[in-house]
């Protein structure tokens, strides 16, 4: 009986093991006031090593483009759009096109007028990373960002 709960243990750890979602990037959020009526909003991607993540400006055709949505409010009005730094790019054969991608780590970077005094800045962003050897379906999460 003892070999018999055993092996069921083992199966089952096995099993826990192979059910892991795998998540090579990592978002974290911070803002930063400029002074009292914009404020800059920091979206970081930490990315694990072999991994990239998607340009905000990748044509259609190729992968699916990192896309940062605001939720609209009345507390503060973006100003200009999200903006990134140079990415990488090069042809990936996947998609048989060139395509702009980060390694290691990327910030997005979003200006803000503040219509009140202390906020929180919501919204969505959508992502897809890939590896040399497989892409990993688009994800879709949710933040939300005090801004004080």
């Amino acid at each position: 009986m003892k070999k018999v709960l055993m092996a069921l243990v083992v199966l089952l750890a096995s099993l826990q093991t192979k059910a892991q979602i795998l998540e090579p990037v990592h978002w974290s959020y911070a803002a930063k006031s400029i002074n009292a009526k914009e404020a800059m909003i920091y979206i970081k991607a930490s990315i694990d090593n072999g991994w990239h993540v998607y340009s905000q400006n990748v044509k259609d055709g190729g992968p699916v483009k990192t896309t940062i949505t605001f939720a609209p409010s009345k507390a503060y009005t973006l100003i200009g759009g999200t903006t990134e730094p140079k990415p990488i790019t090069r042809m990936e054969k996947a998609f048989g096109m060139d395509v702009s991608f980060f390694e290691t780590s990327v910030i997005f970077q979003q200006k803000i007028k503040l219509n009140a005094g202390q906020t929180t800045v919501t919204g969505k962003l959508e992502y897809m990373t890939c590896n040399d050897q497989k892409c990993l379906p688009p994800a879709e999460i949710a933040f939300s960002i005090p801004v004080k």
